[in-house]
């Protein structure tokens, strides 16, 4: 069930002040989810537009796309399972294919059977992995598993991919025993460095947007938020071999990549490599940009992305 806040059911309330503001015209909803609450954010009208954040991230990271894109489609922004102000429910499956089942299921809840969708980061990982799977079902290579769902169009922001050097070793790193215990100590003090490494994902540290920081750690104070980051880093390695041997399906998608000049997480010079697996794409790098378009370049991604999703590049 999806609820409104200041609906009949206002169980999955926070606590005033505990969340960032919102947008107007951006509403706050929840959907009982698997035995647990699911926290998701919606605005605008037309075609449904999924937007799924980044590790440590979460819907926060898109409250100046959310408003840009509403006159051109519905946009849905969860707080995937684990992360931002979503329950923490532990064991559950947390690799990138398990992470797309999860998504799907939560647009299958929402009653939409064709969407847009856009992944960052380790979302944009995840994304891939979810219009595969619509790609199975619907081909019957795996019977039963999503077979009313498509993805229309695919919007990678940055994505987490195999051919970024960056990413192939640190994150198996932090999964090892010695960089598990070394991330526990340093997310004991996360409160004094988040802003610095935060700051690490910008080209320009002077663009950071006022209120940032204190965004993106207010769901700090919920529980579980490092465990969940741990469990995702700990399959990386495996859930990167799986994504390359997927990538070849996603050849009939049309896709927009996007990537900053001076991305130090996800390095831009992957992008071609991964662009060889998509015929109809189209690509733009954002100069001097960092990791996080969306946020450091807003209007200029705001701008592309709307194009994009104006396009007649796939039939309605």
């Amino acid at each position: 069930m999806a609820v409104m806040l200041g609906g009949g059911d206002v169980s999955g309330q926070l606590e005033p002040g505990f969340a960032p503001a919102l947008s107007a015209g951006v509403e706050e909803c929840w959907m009982d989810f698997e035995g647990a609450r699911m926290r998701y954010l919606r605005t605008g009208s037309g075609r449904a537009l999924i937007l799924l954040h980044g590790l440590l991230g979460y819907s926060f990271s898109w409250r100046f796309t959310m408003p840009a894109v509403a006159p051109y489609a519905t946009v849905y922004a969860p707080d995937m399972m684990g992360a931002g102000f979503s329950d923490r429910p532990a064991g559950i499956d947390h690799s990138m294919r398990g992470m797309a089942q999860r998504l799907l299921r939560f647009v299958e809840r929402l009653g939409i059977s064709s969407f847009d969708l856009l992944g960052t980061s380790h979302g944009g990982a995840v994304a891939m992995m979810a219009a595969a799977e619509c790609l199975d079902g619907n081909s019957g290579l795996r019977p039963g598993l999503h077979p009313d769902l498509r993805v229309r169009r695919l919007v990678l922001v940055a994505p987490v991919n195999p051919y970024s050097a960056h990413g192939r070793w640190l994150a198996p790193f932090v999964g090892s025993r010695f960089g598990t215990a070394l991330f526990r100590l340093t997310s004991a003090h996360m409160r004094f460095s988040y802003p610095y490494w935060h700051s690490r994902m910008y080209g320009d540290r002077r663009r950071i947007p006022a209120g940032t920081v204190e965004g993106y750690m207010a769901p700090l104070a919920k529980p579980g938020r490092f465990e969940h980051a741990l469990s995702i880093v700990r399959t990386w390695a495996a859930d990167l071999r799986e994504l390359e041997a997927t990538l070849p399906k996603l050849a009939s998608v049309p896709t927009l990549l996007m990537w900053g000049s001076k991305d130090s997480a996800v390095y831009a010079s992957s992008a071609a490599p991964l662009a060889k697996y998509f015929p109809n794409f189209q690509s733009i790098v954002f100069p001097g940009i960092g990791h996080l378009p969306y946020e450091e370049c807003a209007e200029e991604f705001n701008r592309a992305l709307i194009e994009f999703l104006r396009s007649e590049t796939v039939p309605a």
